[in-house]
């Protein structure tokens, strides 16, 4: 048996390759963002299957199923992240977003393919007041089509990945398949840290060049001000260990009442890293200095801790890989989820024998 998937929102392709890893047979990945489709196409040592850059409702509007030749209820699995920003507790502004209406895409893209499983990736921050709503909408609907919901927050540095990164992963498993009986994959208790990560890596060149060994493995430009601040830092400091003429103005006021203690700050080398967003590549924007060299972490280090692989290639412009890379699901993040699907679904087939 082939066990069939779509990748939707693929990204990058982080979800892709882990989903891929596992051994599940990927059909077509799509994403609105060109960069992304490029960076899944330059990758052919990875990836053979058609990506295409179309959104959710154009792909729906030309009936999915008569474009990738399948019968409702034929597809294994269908995958993906709708875009998680509108719902981040980070965010500021109004609690509306355009974006968010893409999860109810999603949900439509799945009553059309009704897949034998689904799996959706996305912050805890849908959860909340933001994003409440849309994921009610979308479990309501899936449950009216026959399925059985899984929903459950894990946090991926408990499955092989250096960093923390919290997200609600929701499994839903057709009731007509069989009895449901699958179980989110236990955590480990081995952590992967930094220093095993991104230590082997030489200092990148000092004039802003890529390493010539190792692609987008180059420092950003600094500031003289923010060289003077990451010399100020031993690993794992941030703003609060900085001396008052080095704090930025709008951080006169002490992090325990604005907030933002994460920000200007070194990672520890014997930890695991913090979530990795779309701005790490400036360490203004969180703990993403280096932890001794005077440098933010460079883009090849930021997909390293996304546990994408060394060769991995990455299309666009520098704030477009950053993007792709923090936007990811880390690679072994996904392949422990999708292989837990497998193996639940084996030991389903196997029991109703």
């Amino acid at each position: 048996m082939k066990f069939t998937c779509v990748d939707s929102f693929c990204g990058a392709g982080g979800l892709t390759l882990g989903l891929k890893r596992a051994g599940f047979d990927i059909l077509y990945s799509f994403d609105n963002d060109k960069h992304c489709i490029d960076t899944m196409r330059c990758n052919s040592q990875y990836f053979s299957h058609t990506s295409e850059c179309i959104s959710i409702e154009d792909l729906i509007a030309e009936d999915p199923l008569k474009k990738l030749c399948l019968n409702r209820g034929d597809l294994f699995l269908l995958a993906g992240g709708p875009p998680c920003q509108g719902f981040s507790i980070q965010r500021i502004g109004k609690d509306t977003d355009t974006r968010n209406r893409l999860v109810s895409a999603y949900g439509e893209l799945l009553e059309i393919l009704y897949p034998k499983y689904f799996l959706m990736e996305n912050v805890p921050g849908i959860t909340g007041k933001r994003g409440s709503y849309y994921l009610s909408h979308i479990i309501e609907k899936a449950k009216k089509m026959g399925y059985y919901i899984h929903e459950q927050i894990l946090n991926a540095q408990y499955y092989n990945v250096p960093q923390r990164r919290k997200r609600m992963i929701l499994v839903g498993e057709r009731l007509d398949v069989g009895i449901p009986n699958f179980v989110y994959p236990a955590p480990s208790s081995k952590k992967i840290t930094v220093r095993d990560t991104i230590s082997f890596l030489p200092a990148p060149p000092e004039d802003g060049s890529c390493h010539p060994d190792f692609p987008l493995h180059r420092r950003d430009k600094l500031s003289e001000k923010n060289i003077c601040r990451l010399n100020a830092l031993k690993e794992g400091e941030g703003r609060d260990s900085l001396p008052p003429e080095l704090l930025a103005n709008c951080h006169k006021l002490s992090s325990s009442k604005i907030g933002h203690r994460n920000v200007y700050g070194r990672m520890l080398w014997d930890d695991v890293a913090p979530t990795i967003t779309a701005r790490f590549d400036s360490f203004t924007r969180g703990m993403f200095g280096h932890p001794e060299q005077t440098r933010s972490i460079s883009l090849r280090e930021g997909a390293l801790l996304q546990t994408f692989p060394l060769d991995f290639q990455f299309s666009g412009t520098k704030v477009s890989i950053a993007k792709q890379i923090g936007n990811a699901v880390p690679v072994n993040f996904a392949y422990e989820i999708a292989c837990q699907i497998l193996k639940c679904y084996k030991d389903k087939m196997e029991s109703e024998k």
